[in-house]
């Protein structure tokens, strides 16, 4: 069995703060995540949790503040690594993420979390840079609405479905669902 980390990023109690980031797709992300954290555990696969401590003085994920902390489907994970970041992708975090994996000869990495369109596709293209077999979990992700330079919103879904686009184009990460994903890893 080859062996993959799974790479879950800011599962983060303030993504639920509604009124600072506003609405959001894939109700169902949660689920996902708890059902790749428990598999991996299974399978005895490396964890790396990844939190992002924000900097942003209004933001909820500040350290120190209660959204900070990790969502309750985190509970119980024993990861092999944990470490913050204040940057969008985990391998420009506190560790030496790119190090590690390699010290450890892992070459195949998922990634999962919060949210889609930041720290996880950039994550995944940083990812994909290095020369690692990269999985995205597209539906084990979330995001939100946003904004742009002319002030025209594009929705969580339409984000979502750009970032699968723009990885599978960009042959950065093999887009994939957590079934399949967990139907690899039993395999």
């Amino acid at each position: 069995m080859t062996t993959t980390a799974l790479l879950m990023i800011d599962v983060q109690k303030g993504f639920d703060d509604t009124e600072f980031w506003g609405p959001r797709n894939n109700p169902g992300a949660e689920a996902n995540i708890k059902a790749l954290l428990d598999a991996w555990q299974a399978a005895g696969q490396p964890i790396v949790l990844v939190r992002h401590d924000s900097v942003n003085p209004g933001s909820p994920l500040r350290t120190g503040q209660s959204g900070n902390e990790f969502k309750p489907e985190l509970d119980g994970v024993r990861p092999e690594l944990m470490f913050t970041k204040t940057v969008n992708s985990a391998f420009h975090g506190e560790v030496d993420l790119d190090g590690w994996l390699r010290a450890r000869e892992i070459t195949d990495v998922v990634v999962a979390g919060i949210q889609t369109n930041m720290c996880c596709e950039t994550t995944a293209r940083v990812g994909g840079n290095l020369g690692y077999a990269v999985t995205f979990a597209l539906d084990a992700t979330f995001t939100f609405d946003l904004a742009g330079p002319d002030g025209a919103v594009l929705t969580a879904a339409e984000l979502s479905r750009a970032t699968a686009t723009t990885l599978h184009g960009g042959g950065f990460a093999k887009v994939s669902s957590t079934k399949e994903i967990l139907t690899s890893l039993l395999d």
